[in-house]
């Protein structure tokens, strides 16, 4: 992973490949943001009316890279665009200090050192350029090299250092957000390789295995149900559905437990590790990107990976619900009735609409440990896509407070969110006159339908909220600010900023 420090040299005097700084549209054209000073200096104040000359304008995401003038000990000078100049008395928005640090960081691929002047005001604001440049800084090369005994030959490598200028390395404060944009961003990108990683070498099994590697290295507890332990404990929900293929499911629980904690936090991600729909299966052109199914179980790994190596006062447990859905002989069929963990049955009516299952059974067992409240996180519906675009994910819950705590908290750590109402009249769409319910409700309306079909599941008197990030979690579009073309680790920080709400007591 890039490294990052804070350097107590000046923009003048730090040797480096590259010298980033912050510019924003103002009203009359580039507005040279602080941190910048002594770079401007050394355009003789006429940074601005350079970066205009070459038609930038300091919108957000815009790059422009310059050459270094006499007085700089760096040979390219690197201007990212912020958006728009703050109110009078008001800081550069966080969000866009990240994306900034992110599309800087990209731009910068190849490079061995960086030195970013970007806005630091506060604390946070270090936070959120440190976070930009890291998770900006991301690349998949495990698959690239060819037969070579470099894996990494052949493509070209992520910025390796950046150097923040303009914080304090002595305050606490700022250390210690250097320290937290460190290990979030280390697992963000860990759940974005998990997700990356083809589904031949990622299956249920092997991404167990990661989870008890991970667990025995930080100290944290694994449990892992095999297939002969699934069906003895009556889990017919992931049975059911991953019982097509020849790589059997999991059920993965991994416990952090801090021992002054008085709250507890349980996360249960789906992790369909390969989706073809099974015998519904998925049409042509559909197929391709069903690695990414497993998103939801990436980012709860990552995310308690995160509080653990955070060491929060908060006790949260990640349950990974992991199968492959295949069609064979032994797949499950449209019109099986499935027993779930629950003791409830369910008429299977399209076997690709999997997640649910699989989140059914976690979502009870979880239940039995009875958390102070329950998230589960799941690309589960392309209806969520159509209602919120592909950056924007569905927050559903039993709970409007903690719907609306959940949304805030996404919105702080910069994850695009909304909130979704789960309309009561929707769920007798799922009546079934052979089970106690289906799979499948209405058509129109079909991520709430989905919504509902899980909270039949989550015991009572549990608060729970439900996150359908199957717009953001495999971006397949061009990387832009600090999001990076395949898996994107949506969520992650949304959940590890909720157990450090939960942990100090300031949830809402």
């Amino acid at each position: 992973m890039t490294a990052l420090t804070l350097s107590t040299a000046g923009a003048s005097t730090l040797r480096a490949d590259a010298l980033v700084v912050g510019v924003a549209k103002g009203p009359k054209g580039p507005v040279v943001a602080p941190g910048a000073e002594a770079v401007d200096a050394a355009f003789d104040g006429k940074l601005a009316g350079v970066l205009d000359a070459l038609g930038a304008s300091g919108a957000e995401g815009e790059v422009t890279k310059l050459p270094a003038p006499a007085g700089l000990k760096v040979p390219v000078v690197l201007a990212v665009g912020l958006g728009g100049v703050p109110e009078k008395d008001e800081s550069y928005d966080e969000e866009a200090l990240r994306r900034a640090a992110g599309a800087a960081s990209r731009a910068l691929t190849g490079a061995k050192k960086a030195a970013f002047a970007l806005p630091l005001e506060d604390a946070s604001a270090v936070t959120a350029v440190a976070e930009g440049a890291l998770l900006g800084a991301y690349a998949f090369t495990a698959y690239q090299g060819g037969d070579k005994k470099d894996a990494k030959n052949g493509a070209k490598l992520p910025l390796a250092e950046v150097a923040l200028l303009g914080a304090k390395p002595r305050d606490k404060d700022h250390k210690a957000a250097v320290e937290r944009a460190k290990i979030v961003a280390a697992e963000v990108n860990i759940a974005r390789d998990l997700i990356n990683t083809p589904p031949n070498d990622l299956t249920p099994e092997a991404f167990a295995a990661v989870a008890q590697t991970t667990g025995k290295e930080i100290g944290v507890k694994v449990q892992v149900l095999d297939e002969k332990a699934l069906v003895k404990g009556g889990y017919g929900g992931i049975m059911g559905v991953g019982k097509g293929s020849e790589n059997p499911p999991r059920l993965v629980k991994i416990a952090y437990t801090h021992a002054k904690a008085t709250k507890s936090l349980a996360f249960v991600g789906k992790g369909i590790t390969y989706d073809s729909g099974g015998i519904s299966l998925k049409p042509a052109g559909h197929n391709e990107t069903m690695k990414c199914d497993m998103s939801g179980a990436a980012a709860v790994f990552a995310s308690v990976v995160a509080i653990a190596k955070l060491g929060l006062e908060v006790n949260v447990t990640g349950w990974l619900a992991l199968a492959e859905n295949m069609p064979s002989g032994s797949a499950t069929r449209p019109g099986d009735v499935l027993r779930m963990y629950s003791g409830k049955t369910v008429e299977v009516l399209n076997t690709d609409a999997e997640g649910r299952l699989v989140l059914a059974d976690a979502l009870t067992r979880a239940s039995e440990e009875n958390p102070d409240a329950m998230v589960d996180v799941a690309t589960l519906t392309g209806a969520m896509v159509l209602a919120l675009g592909n950056r924007t994910f569905g927050i559903m819950a039993n709970d409007d407070a903690f719907r609306t705590s959940i949304h805030e908290i996404a919105e702080e750590v910069g994850e695009a969110s909304w909130p979704m109402p789960l309309p009561a009249d929707l769920r007798k769409g799922m009546d079934s006159p052979t089970a106690d319910m289906a799979n499948m409700g209405e058509r129109m309306g079909g991520g709430l339908v989905a919504g509902l079909f899980l909270q039949e599941f989550v015991g009572e008197g549990i608060t729970w909220a439900h996150l359908d990030i199957a717009g953001p979690a495999f971006h397949e579009g061009a990387p832009y600010g600090y999001t990076p073309k395949g898996g994107t680790g949506s969520a992650v920080r949304t959940l590890v900023r909720l157990a450090e709400r939960t942990a100090t007591g300031d949830l809402g």
